[in-house]
């Protein structure tokens, strides 16, 4: 209520007397704040209300308002108290609590009073108990959330001029004790126990354009004298009933005998209509089964809708209550629940009180925008073109969308009601054009597209050749080794490529139809002459060339379990001389079973001949290279041989193996794999010896397991993920096999080592680590004694990767004459700046049984093997070794003289 004149004078008096000076009006702030979150400044209930400084609740700042301020209430989180108002603002002054909108989320308080107040507004609350204006004046509740089904919103006590607006109530809403000129618009109310609207002795209650749910009584009740009232464009639906307390008739609008006076209704929406047990109108005590019956006996209800499916009504295109309201009805706005504006619908009638277009209901129907694509006509184009810029909207109504075009220059955005545009660039750029469609209420699309605006210059072709390799984020992406990518972006082309054109120099070419990079993989290292040739879309054409350096990139090891890959002992397909066999090599398994190659550039492998027709060894390369004139594998005829393979992988993800002469089974088991931008490095090691069953624990068993540690023994670190190995067997009984294992509990179906009676034999292997930094080693048959010496070992602070090599012959003792006993030879030829290289040497034409060590040139040879020799035998092994300054050094022991070949797989450098 306004407070009297006097009150004012007297107020104005005691701050004169009290010696505030009067300059303190000018100076209050127009706004107070209200944060409670432990994250904002420190709050206080008694401090000055200011942003550095909030009060802690809401009741606070009301009581601190002077007229005109506004009480900013933030933070997303519960405010523990029922908000109480009982100051009041002045005319055209009021004091406003508003919720933020920016806040993140409902701001909660127990419930809200307003008391004795006058000028007041509330905006953007939720309340979880009741809403109550009591004996108040010019009060204003817009955005109220009221959570609670059981607590009503309550106007009472001889309130005036009080408007509930854009509010969504799950509680229904009562006006009484004479309450006068109460205003509910565009509001949800829920009916829940009783009418949803109840006006009782509240003379001139409107209610205008509200979704109001009908329960147990009536969607709108004038009753008690509520005499000059009135109901006009609302949407009523009918809602299952709940445990009502005097189950009876139910009413749509329903107004007593001596509210009926100057009360009217019309342009109301009734779904659902006609329903067991609901009535659409009930007036002064009469009851009206249709708006025409109601007109006939009222006079009201002339532009009332009763439909019976309640489905087809709400804000959408064609539903009846679209453009079919009155606008000039008591209480109406001119925006909707959510802040949109009342528009026409172009696909609908406007069927409104005078041929206006507002909405029924609480909701007005917007011109919805879903996206918007961008057509640029020339959108690589050089400066001084006039580029077109067209904006095609997907939305439901035509001819109603503002456009905003941003050009990304620098230069003023464009807004119009064109969904075209044109606009000329003066300088060159790699530019956004931003375009968005916004509808009438501000609602809209947004999308971007690159433009570029070169030079005006001649089209002069350049291009960049970079190796394309896995990356680190994706390493079971599908990169062939050796592939280049070809980029032609740094070409000076004003007008787009129509055309190009790659000779990879290999005789290979792609053709493409734009400028986009291209890939792809030769098949061997070596240098090319790449040309490229782009014709742009005015038909002008350039070339340029350049030589291309392609080589293996540096990798880490992946470790895997191993797996056998080929057994040609089941396929029925043995391997022979002169012919090549293409094998799959798989690198990544999933649940399907083993796939292609991904990014691997080399493999590990074991391969074992058997079953050899005659005495022959196999040669192992990468498949689509030439056969080179390198060995893996020796094997007798009739007998076993195995031996570890390193080997790049081919251009089409397989490697070739193939027999020098005759025929043999082949086996190959696939241990791991060197990938770029994957796995770990590697640190090469002076052989040293780490198991040896002969000094400790006693030959293994056949079909016994036996799990050592090989992590933190030695020079091996703790946290080794893979050692490297030269596993020999020595003193077995019967031939069998050996197979070396990560996990004691999964033995994979794979060998390491053939084993025959009276033959010392060895064989390099890479193991990962298993549990507590061991490996298992098993035999299947007979007793074996073994020897292990670690030749290095992948891990996170290993020290190298490797580079494989197209397999090459780098010595042959053959050519010089034999190795004598005791005697050494230097192998050259291995880069120099190699720390460790992957080398296959083969002892042959051996007159006594003894072993070779192999170890980097000028250091201390170590008391280790890395090949046993037999007499008459060929004998091969894959080696490991430190590398200085390109060179290897290979002792012969003084068993007997051999004759010695050296091939190179690959070699490490630091990484």
């Amino acid at each position: 209520m306004r407070p009297p004149r006097a009150t004012v004078l007297l107020t104005t008096g005691l701050v004169s007397l009290l010696g505030i000076p009067s300059a303190v009006a000018a100076d209050t702030p127009s706004t107070l704040y209200v944060n409670n979150s432990a994250s904002a400044p420190r709050c206080s209930d008694t401090g000055p209300g200011s942003e550095g400084a909030p009060f802690c609740t809401i009741s606070a700042g009301a009581k601190a308002a002077q007229p005109g301020q506004t009480v900013q209430v933030l933070a997303y989180k519960s405010y523990d108290e029922t908000v109480t108002v009982d100051r009041s603002g002045e005319p055209g002054k009021p004091i406003s609590i508003v919720v933020r909108p920016d806040t993140g989320g409902p701001i909660r308080a127990k419930g809200l009073k307003v008391r004795g107040a006058s000028h007041v507004v509330v905006r953007g609350l939720t309340s979880t108990g009741q809403v109550q204006v009591s004996g108040s004046t010019d009060i204003e509740l817009d955005r109220i959330t009221v959570a609670s089904q059981t607590d009503p919103v309550v106007i009472g006590t001889g309130s005036v001029d009080v408007r509930l607006t854009r509010s969504n109530l799950l509680s229904p809403v009562r006006i009484e004790g004479g309450s006068r000129g109460t205003v509910l618009s565009r509001n949800q109310i829920r009916g829940g126990i009783g009418a949803a609207v109840d006006a009782v002795g509240a003379p001139g209650t409107i209610v205008t354009n509200n979704d109001l749910d009908l329960s147990c009584d009536a969607a709108v009740s004038f009753r008690g004298a509520s005499a000059g009232s009135g109901a006009f464009n609302n949407l009523i639906g009918i809602s299952a009933p709940k445990s009502c307390v005097e189950p009876g008739p139910r009413s749509g609008v329903l107004v007593s005998q001596d509210s009926a006076a100057g009360t009217r209704a019309d342009h109301n929406l009734l779904a659902g209509f006609p329903a067991d047990g609901v009535v659409p109108y009930r007036w002064a005590d009469v009851v009206h089964a249709t708006p025409a019956a109601l007109r006939a006996a009222t006079g009201q209800g002339a532009h009332d809708i009763l439909t019976a499916n309640a489905w087809d009504v709400g804000p959408w295109d064609r539903s009846p209550d679209v453009d079919s309201g009155d606008s000039a009805a008591p209480g109406a706005l001119p925006t909707d629940y959510n802040g949109y504006p009342v528009v026409d619908d172009p696909l609908a009638p406007n069927t409104g009180k005078d041929g206006g277009f507002i909405d029924r209901g609480a909701h007005e129907l917007q011109d919805m925008v879903r996206g918007v694509q961008v057509d640029i006509a020339q959108n690589w184009a050089p400066v001084g073109t006039t580029v077109q810029i067209k904006a095609v909207a997907d939305n439901n109504w035509p001819g109603t969308l503002t456009y905003q075009y941003e050009f990304g220059d620098g230069t003023a955005p464009v807004v119009t009601t064109s969904a075209t545009t044109e606009h000329v660039y003066r300088s060159p750029c790699a530019c956004t054009v931003s375009v968005k469609a916004i509808t009438a209420a501000g609602k809209g699309a947004y999308r971007q597209e690159p433009i570029k605006v070169t030079p005006a210059s001649p089209l002069a072709t350049a291009f960049t050749a970079q190796p394309y390799l896995p990356s680190e984020s994706d390493p079971n992406r599908l990169v062939t080794p050796l592939t280049v990518e070809v980029d032609p972006q740094s070409a000076a082309a004003p007008w787009p490529i129509g055309r190009m054109t790659v000779d990879y120099g290999d005789g290979a070419k792609d053709t493409d139809s734009n400028a986009d990079p291209v890939r792809h993989a030769y098949k061997q290292p070596g240098t090319y002459k790449v040309t490229v040739t782009l014709t742009d879309i005015k038909g002008a054409t350039s070339t340029a060339e350049r030589s291309v350096q392609v080589a293996y990139t540096p990798a880490g090891y992946v470790a895997v379990a191993p797996s056998r890959v080929l057994d040609t002992r089941t396929t029925g397909s043995p391997v022979q001389g002169g012919t090549s066999t293409p094998i799959d090599v798989p690198v990544h398994y999933y649940s399907s079973g083993p796939h292609h190659t991904a990014g691997a550039s080399a493999v590990v492998l074991n391969v074992t001949v058997t079953g050899a027709t005659e005495d022959t060894h196999l040669t192992v390369w990468p498949s689509g290279q030439t056969r080179p004139v390198t060995s893996n594998v020796n094997v007798k005829a009739g007998g076993t041989s195995s031996n570890t393979v390193t080997v790049p992988v081919g251009a089409d993800g397989k490697i070739s193996a193939q027999l020098n002469s005759g025929k043999a089974a082949l086996i190959v088991d696939y241990v791991g794999h060197y990938q770029p931008n994957a796995g770990q490095r590697f640190t090469p090691l002076a052989p040293a010896r780490v198991v040896d069953t002969r000094t400790a624990g006693g030959a293994l068993a056949g079909g016994q397991a036996r799990t050592v540690k090989v992590a933190g023994v030695g020079a091996i670190p703790a946290d080794a993920t893979a050692v490297a190995v030269n596993l020999t067997g020595t003193g077995a009984t019967e031939n069998a096999h050996v197979i070396a294992y990560p996990d004691p509990a999964k033995r994979p179906a794979t060998s390491n080592l053939n084993l025959e009676p009276g033959k010392d034999k060895s064989n390099q292997a890479i193991v990962p680590v298993g549990p507590d930094g061991t490996i298992t080693l098993y035999t299947n048959t007979g007793s074996t004694h073994l020897v292990l010496d670690a030749v290095g070992y992948y891990g996170k602070d290993g020290t190298a990767l490797f580079t494989p090599a197209v397999p090459q012959r780098l010595a042959d003792t053959r050519t010089t004459g034999k190795l004598a006993p005791g005697a050494t030879t230097t192998v050259t030829g291995i880069p120099g700046n190699a720390i460790g290289a992957a080398l296959n040497v083969t002892a042959t034409d051996t007159t006594g049984p003894g072993f070779l060590t192999v170890y980097g040139h000028g250091g201390t040879r170590p008391e280790a093997s890395s090949l046993n020799t037999r007499p008459s035998e060929t004998v091969p092994n894959h080696v490991t070794t430190p590398v200085a300054d390109g060179r290897v050094t290979v002792w012969n022991s003084y068993g007997g003289a051999n004759h010695v070949i050296t091939d190179l797989f690959g070699y490490f450098t630091q990484g």
